[in-house]
């Protein structure tokens, strides 16, 4: 045992190994309690915080003065409003890094404390306000409170699920191109979005200061009508105005949720109200092409203007705004900071600084005329009900391919408001397929206490009619006569031919309640309702066809065609694939299939 005898208490080597022992215990416990205390806090918080402080409100009046119409709510604020004394870190480090602390606060945030509410910090964003996702890599993505695993939604993430988590009361954030409207549709709450210039933006980092508008959310009606009238200082009395409501079939065809949970939702809550008269209905695409004539230099295609089309060319205007402005406020920084960006941001960031808009004044003109086309059709008491987004929350971290899909098929919608200039509520109308659905309340500009009124007054309304469809089961088809059956598609097919596209596809339905067990019915029942526009239902039919016959190549042909009109460019042309794996002759799915890889690259 020589080695052994040499580790005794006079040995100072022994009390060193055992200090370096005891040190390494001391750090590893250390990192341990940091790991889990992070965790915790994250747990606590779901990630939307950056920074928690305490600002506190005005005094209250002393009796018999009204108390503060705030008083005693928290509320939180995206990470690009100014609060005296901190860094206004725009969701990105590097920003921050390089800026120092402000000495104001934002007036928006300044009108709340005013009325009575609390501040308790600062939530994360998308990256210098690009995006719509919600994902940062600075700060950590949000928590989705509603799906874990998906977005919760951008740029305002933090804000809304600091409301949708219950942490606060209400918070404020930036819409620029759907920054609240996103967020509120992700995260299953209400976000208004108000008229553009209402709201004083002084103290808030802009992005695009023709689109910037200053939007709150909140986790009921009430709530999101007490925060309005405060922050945009409305007068609670007005005399009570009937209200024509009008909604947008065309693109409700775009969203995946079933139209009995939104358009059936909205016309049947409207019967169980006074002062309301009956919904009327409304191709918007075609209104939009027939009303914005500066909107011609942005349709990919100046012979399409189908609603697909029309929205993409208001995204593209939009956006091409977006960079414009985007690129005037902050061009210098970017180019000698060269921060360090998620992926998505930065191709959006550097592809704003290095283009140059050479139809400044056109995209400038299109805001004009929208918003005139939007007065006309909705004055003073109108009432535009669409879909809040097209698509339920993707997962996070998905593919390239799925975001650049996704996103540009839902900003031709938020494109109708950010660019009119007009409000918007965002309301939440239950779950379908485990995701949130939203419908939106648009308004001409100007009319936001009409449009807040109206939430208010309407929304116990909408709930119930979307309780009482979620809990009902759908009817059996019957059964009868096949021949009778056959009879009836003749005469759809005759219908057909003599372009009564309605005629037919009623046609077509009498067939299939006769018979469900026919690929033919459903097929051509799907090509009336393409004639129509109606692609949502065209894609439904196609998959009926499919399940009965798989090789049935007209129907692969016709669900390609409703997908393409949908923006699902890459499952469109899976199915012009099959059709050509089943026919390899056909020209219609060749060309179709190439004209689709060249729009997916």
């Amino acid at each position: 045992m020589p080695n052994l005898s040499k580790l005794n208490a006079s040995n100072p080597k022994v009390w060193v190994v055992i200090g370096v022992g005891l040190a390494g215990v001391l750090i590893l416990a250390e990192v341990h309690r940091r790991r889990l205390n992070a965790k915790s806090s994250v747990s606590e918080d779901f990630g939307a915080f950056v920074e928690r402080f305490e600002l506190l409100p005005h005094p209250q009046p002393p009796p018999p003065a009204a108390r503060l119409p705030l008083s005693g709510l928290t509320f939180a604020i995206s990470d690009n409003f100014d609060v005296k004394g901190y860094i206004t870190g725009y969701g990105s480090a590097d920003w921050k890094r390089t800026h120092e602390a402000t000495s104001n606060t934002a007036e928006a945030v300044k009108t709340m404390l005013r009325n009575g509410a609390t501040c308790v910090g600062k939530t994360v964003m998308d990256q210098l306000g690009f995006g719509i996702l919600g994902e940062n890599k600075n700060y950590g993505t949000p928590i989705n409170p509603q799906k874990p695993s998906y977005v919760p939604g951008g740029s305002s993430s933090g804000s809304a699920v600091a409301v949708a988590a219950q942490i606060v009361d209400f918070a404020i954030g930036i819409d620029s191109v759907g920054c609240i409207r996103v967020p509120a549709a992700f995260c299953g709450i209400f976000g208004f979005r108000p008229s553009h210039g209402l709201v004083s933006t002084v103290g808030v980092l802009p992005n695009s200061q023709s689109l910037d508008t200053i939007g709150w959310f909140a986790s009921d009606p009430s709530m999101l009508h007490r925060v309005g009238h405060a922050l945009l200082r409305l007068s609670p009395l007005e005399p009570k105005r009937t209200r024509r409501i009008i909604i947008a079939d065309d693109l409700f065809q775009l969203s995946k949720v079933p139209l009995q949970k939104t358009v059936s939702v909205v016309s049947k809550a409207m019967e169980n109200l006074s002062g309301y008269g009956k919904p009327k209905h409304i191709q918007f695409g075609q209104f939009i092409a027939s009303n914005v004539p500066s909107l011609e230099l942005f349709f990919e295609d100046s012979s399409n203007k189908q609603t697909a089309a029309t929205l993409r060319a208001l995204s593209s205007a939009m956006l091409l705004l977006q960079r414009h402005e985007f690129k005037i406020n902050h061009e210098e920084w970017v180019k000698s900071i060269k921060p360090k960006l998620d992926p998505d941001i930065s191709n959006r960031v550097w592809a704003a600084i290095n283009t140059t808009q050479e139809n400044v004044k056109t995209l400038y003109k299109v805001k004009v005329e929208i918003r005139a086309a939007l007065r006309n059709l909705l004055k003073d008491d109108g009432i535009l009900i669409i879909p809040t987004v097209c698509d339920p929350p993707l997962k996070l971290h998905s593919k390239k391919s799925l975001l650049a899909e996704s996103q540009d098929r839902t900003y031709g919608l938020l494109g109708i408001t950010s660019m009119s200039g007009g409000c918007q509520a965002a309301i939440p109308l239950g779950i379908h397929d485990d995701s949130p659905v939203s419908i939106s309340l648009v308004a001409s500009h100007g009319t936001d206490k009409f449009l807040l009124d109206t939430v208010l007054d309407m929304y116990s309304s909408l709930q119930q009619e979307a309780s009482i469809i979620s809990s009902s089961s759908p009817l059996p088809d019957t059964n009868s006569n096949m021949d009778t059956a056959e009879l009836l598609k003749e005469k759809g097919n005759a219908a057909y031919k003599g372009k009564q596209w309605n005629k037919a596809a009623s046609f077509y339905t009498e067939a299939i309640k006769l018979n469900d067990a026919n690929a033919a019915y459903y097929s051509n029942r799907a090509a009336a309702y393409l004639e129509l526009g109606c692609y949502q239902q065209a894609e439904e039919d196609c998959s009926k066809a499919i399940a009965l016959d798989k090789k049935y190549v007209k129907a692969y042909l016709r669900r390609g065609t409703a997908k393409e009109s949908l923006l699902f460019y890459k499952e469109a042309a899976e199915d012009f694939k099959h059709a050509l794996v089943l026919e390899p002759q056909n020209k219609v799915a060749s060309q179709a299939e190439k004209r689709l890889r060249k729009l997916i690259g």
